[in-house]
């Protein structure tokens, strides 16, 4: 019996237990998900999260939003569309808190995808006359984060005197107000602006926070004179300023154009039927 026992050998943790994937069951499961979590300290109402983000994507075929604890959230499509039209919409907010989103591989844990970046649309003001090239782009790109895009459509339009950057920034460091160029041998500042920029620290200049709940300032105790970024970094996005329409008029500009502050089609000898 003994010897019996000592021949018996048990390999259960070894062993590997082979599961056949039902075909019935990888429509879609697993696919088209985004897990996301917000770059706040502050506790988020889950409901109205849910239901304003909802809002917000409208997509077409729906979106389940589930809280995975440890302050992430599984976004669950049910088309490649309405995921990538999100993904291209980036960033987003609720209640000016920056969303990280990042798309996830089949398999692939929520709960350990790093969430640390975000694309940003950025405004290059102050370019040198002549310098406005892809080249200078991807370099101011490439010092601002990870060079993503170039904005080539107002390109030679009037009244547009900067150019327009996508990149992908990493949340942990702080954003970058300026850089400097030389040009003929003349030295200058380009400046950034960032479209769509959510809450961020005056002091340490990361985004998620203000300096009033700003750790490396409670660390070192600096006084509120020493904020070294402002609210210059932030500017309306080119959609918002694209929504002014042309048919807008001031009240001032209104006087003396005839009824409802229009121009006078009859001295203009257009007829119209109202």
């Amino acid at each position: 019996m003994e010897n019996e026992l000592a021949q018996l050998s048990i390999n259960e943790e070894e062993e590997i237990l082979q599961i056949q994937a039902d075909p019935s069951n990888q429509s879609g499961v697993g696919e088209f998900q985004l897990v996301g979590c917000f770059l706040t300290a502050s506790v988020i109402h889950f409901p109205a999260m849910k239901s304003t983000i909802a809002n917000l994507w409208h997509p077409v075929y729906g979106v389940q939003i589930r809280d995975l604890g440890e302050k992430r959230y599984l976004f669950q499509f049910y088309h490649n569309m309405d995921m990538e039209r999100v993904l291209k919409g980036l960033p987003w907010t609720f209640n000016n808190h920056l969303l990280l989103l990042n798309k996830l591989g089949r398999g692939e844990d929520p709960l350990k995808v790093p969430l640390i970046f975000t694309p940003f649309w950025v405004q290059i003001h102050d370019v040198p006359i002549g310098l406005f090239s892809e080249k200078l782009a991807i370099q101011l790109g490439n010092f601002l984060g990870v060079f993503l895009e170039y904005d080539t459509s107002n390109l030679g339009k009037e009244n547009c005197n900067y150019m327009r950057v996508r990149v992908q920034i990493d949340v942990r460091k702080p954003l970058k107000m300026k850089k400097q160029v030389l040009c003929n041998g003349v030295r200058s500042y380009v400046k950034f602006k960032y479209e769509r920029l959510s809450l961020f620290c005056f002091y340490c200049g990361r985004l998620g926070h203000n300096d009033s709940f700003c750790e490396i300032k409670m660390m070192i105790e600096a006084d509120t004179k020493e904020l070294g970024w402002d609210l210059s970094l932030r500017t309306q996005s080119r959609r918002a300023v694209s929504m002014n329409s042309i048919w807008l008029r001031e009240e001032e500009e209104g006087k003396g154009k005839g009824r409802w502050g229009r121009i006078d089609l009859e001295n203009q000898n257009i007829g119209m039927e109202v």
